[in-house]
């Protein structure tokens, strides 16, 4: 019973949470030309040759991806979490439109843990990244390698 009461707030409390993190970094996220290209040598990546990857800033065609994939999907679930959340706004929707909407939300639920799932996944497969989602910093020898054009940025500045 707790979870159909906290559920909906939690959910909230999540997208607001997210919505501070997207203000300060959708500008490093919007999509260039160079991320569709790192996406097509993403392949060749996990097979452990990074030589054909095009040099990136602070995030990669991938990272970019999960927080879009992620934005949109927590933008879905508070729209449709609306249409039947009980008891304040459901009974403002016919029930045809409230399954409906519980569809959308399953679906983009299920996608947002599939981006997470896929984000973590990439993480441990490339060394040095499980550091930078723990700690929130990495070592200057695996920006340059893995991050050079904003190596070269954060370098610059000093």
């Amino acid at each position: 019973m707790w979870d159909r009461i906290l559920h909906p707030f939690l959910g909230v409390l999540m997208v607001l949470c997210f919505a501070g993190i997207f203000a300060g970094v959708w500008r490093d996220n919007r999509w260039r030309r160079d991320d569709t290209e790192w996406m097509r040598h993403s392949g060749a990546m996990l097979r452990g040759d990074k030589g054909g990857l095009p040099a990136v800033g602070r995030y990669n065609g991938g990272q970019k991806l999960v927080f879009w994939i992620s934005a949109a999907c927590l933008l879905v679930l508070l729209l449709t979490g609306l249409f039947f959340w009980q008891p304040y706004f459901a009974d403002l929707a016919a029930i045809p439109l409230r399954r409906f909407m519980v569809l959308l939300h399953a679906i983009a639920a299920f996608l947002l843990v599939l981006a997470i799932i896929v984000h973590i996944y990439s993480a441990i497969w490339v060394k040095g990244s499980m550091r930078a989602m723990t700690r929130g910093s990495v070592s200057e020898a695996w920006a340059r390698r893995n991050h050079p054009l904003w190596h070269r940025e954060m370098t610059e500045e000093r």
